[in-house]
């Protein structure tokens, strides 16, 4: 790095806003704003000591300069329960949950309610993306792909969340043992002794280990069901994330190795760009043609403002959507 574009990074980092400046700047709602960082569509830059995140002045520019703001920021941030969900698709509940029991889309996160029951949130705009690109699958009986895909009561959004967080976490992780640790964050200890029997790399990784559900629950019930959600649960997913971590460590290794005792821990060093993302294990899905008359739906993004504005403009609190 030049002393050019070091004294750039540390003017950016000096402008930076802390979080809670930076959502009122943008218009969103605090937890809008943690999604819309936890999905890229907030840039954060370190600053300060520990490295602690914030938004640097020409992104809040970026956005405010944008069109369609502030709707169109907050229509991409905009998470929906089953009811509202099912509403924005213009379909009967029992067909939403059907379709998200079989994976079509994945959820962005949950919460364990008082009856230990999970209850899972969505984008919006994930939600309209696949109603368009699969009308079929919207009205009519249910095809045999999806019905193969919810034989013995499967529930496949347990499996598409993980998958979505392992990719989010990894997007933003450059270091090859964050990534490590990334991938481990979904193995169960014995599952994770398995595929790393090092137990100075376990222990480093176990360090690292990022959370993965950010919602916590007041009640061990509520933890351990958590917990359930967070780690691979079927043969062929905990397969293939041990590959993947077989991989990752590789290239760990080949970097730097994991501290020992007694040895100064290495700096981390970041390679050039971070190895392949892991993708949501969804089925793939398709059915017959739709046979049954159905609400019109606009699509596009720019239709997903006017859903959103419309549904602003009845002020619904944002917790109503945590009774769905």
């Amino acid at each position: 790095m030049t002393v050019r574009q070091h004294q750039e990074r540390l003017g950016t980092a000096a402008a930076a806003l802390p979080f809670g400046r930076a959502a009122r700047e943008l218009g969103l709602r605090p937890r809008e704003f943690e999604l819309a960082v936890q999905l890229g569509y907030v840039r954060t830059v370190a600053s300060g000591p520990g490295g602690r995140q914030r938004v640097a002045r020409e992104e809040i520019e970026r956005h405010t300069g944008g069109a369609g703001f502030p709707e169109a920021l907050r229509a991409r941030v905009w998470v929906v329960g089953t009811a509202e969900g099912a509403e924005l698709m213009g379909i009967g509940q029992a067909r939403f949950v059907c379709l998200a029991r079989a994976g079509c889309f994945p959820p962005v996160r949950f919460y364990v309610n008082r009856y230990r029951a999970v209850v899972w949130h969505y984008l919006a705009a994930d939600l309209v993306e696949f109603a368009d690109a699969n009308p079929d699958l919207l009205t009519g009986r249910t095809p045999p792909e999806l019905r193969a895909a919810l034989e013995g009561n499967a529930d496949r959004r347990p499996r598409a969340w993980r998958a979505r967080r392992v990719d989010q976490l990894l997007a933003f992780t450059r270091d090859p043992w964050e990534r490590a640790a990334v991938v481990a964050s979904v193995l169960r200890p014995g599952q994770l002794a398995d595929t790393v029997p090092d137990p100075f790399e376990r222990a480093h990784v176990g360090t690292l280990r990022p959370q993965l559900a950010l919602g916590r629950s007041d009640t061990v019930a509520g933890r351990e069901i958590i917990d359930r959600m967070t780690v691979a649960a079927e043969p062929d997913e905990i397969e293939g994330y041990r590959k993947l971590l077989t991989t990752t460590l590789a290239e760990a290794r080949a970097l730097r190795a994991a501290p020992r005792p007694g040895s100064e821990r290495p700096l981390p060093v970041a390679p050039s760009a971070p190895p392949e993302r892991v993708r949501s294990q969804a089925p793939a899905v398709a059915g017959p043609g739709a046979t049954e008359d159905r609400q019109p739906r606009p699509k596009g993004l720019r239709a997903l403002w006017g859903l959103f504005r419309r549904r602003s403009s009845r002020q619904l609190p944002e917790e109503s959507l945590l009774h769905h």
